[in-house]
């Protein structure tokens, strides 16, 4: 059983979003994502970085979950940006069970053991201070409560981060989140968000307890990263 992770599918099986608009990297990137994902075991696990599906409700993201559901092993989902298909999270376990699929669930106001390990995230935000309003501000401050409500829920075990957004980028940082890893000395902090050129600002390294890791899709040449073993 290994622990792996990747970030902003951006899938569209079942609409009219391709990817390759964005560059060559993306083209036929669906198919890259599945024979690179056949090495995983059917005990793997693989947690999802949000930016899953261009679909704007469940139902249109249908073709998009049969595919991850397709993959092998266990998956657990972040919510990102462009989820919009997104309402709840207990609506997406439903709509997961009305389908008949097991493999997948979703990592939201909660957390998942894996071996002496808690997996904890959420999908973070960017707040800056001079651009960021009221509402920035609201949202923000309600992914800090999701995410300490999943740090919260891991007791006393080690405790890994994935989120969708980055919590340091280029000059930016975003304290609020920073001060919870810190407090819960989280050793490594996954995420996703960046792409093309915008992964030359990403930080990947060290700071304080925590190591920080980009993982979307086309940095993470649309493999799944193994994390644990």
């Amino acid at each position: 059983m290994a622990l792996y992770a990747i970030g902003d599918l951006h899938l569209s099986l079942g609409g009219d979003k391709p990817m390759d608009v964005f560059g060559e990297t993306w083209r036929d990137h669906a198919e890259k994502l599945k024979t690179n994902f056949a090495r995983l075991r059917e005990d793997d696990l693989t947690v999802l970085c949000g930016d899953l599906s261009w679909a704007m409700d469940l139902p249109g993201a249908r073709e998009d979950f049969a595919f991850i559901e397709a993959l092998p092993g266990r998956k657990l989902l972040l919510k990102g940006n462009h989820d919009f298909w997104w309402s709840t999270a207990a609506k997406a376990k439903r709509f997961f069970a009305e389908n008949g699929w097991t493999s997948m669930d979703i990592l939201h106001n909660n957390c998942f053991f894996y071996g002496d390990y808690a997996l904890c995230g959420t999908r973070g935000w960017f707040y800056e201070e001079e651009r960021g309003g009221e509402h920035d501000k609201k949202i923000l401050r309600r992914e800090v409560m999701r995410l300490e409500a999943s740090l919260d829920a891991a007791g006393e075990r080690e405790k890994l981060v994935f989120l969708h957004y980055p919590p340091i980028y280029r000059g930016y940082e975003c304290p609020e989140i920073l001060e919870l890893l810190e407090k819960h000395r989280v050793p490594l902090c996954c995420y996703g968000h960046l792409h093309g050129k915008s992964c030359l600002g990403a930080f990947n390294g060290r700071r304080g307890a925590t190591q920080f890791r980009l993982l979307s899709a086309d940095f993470a040449g649309f493999a799944p990263v193994k994390i644990l073993d």
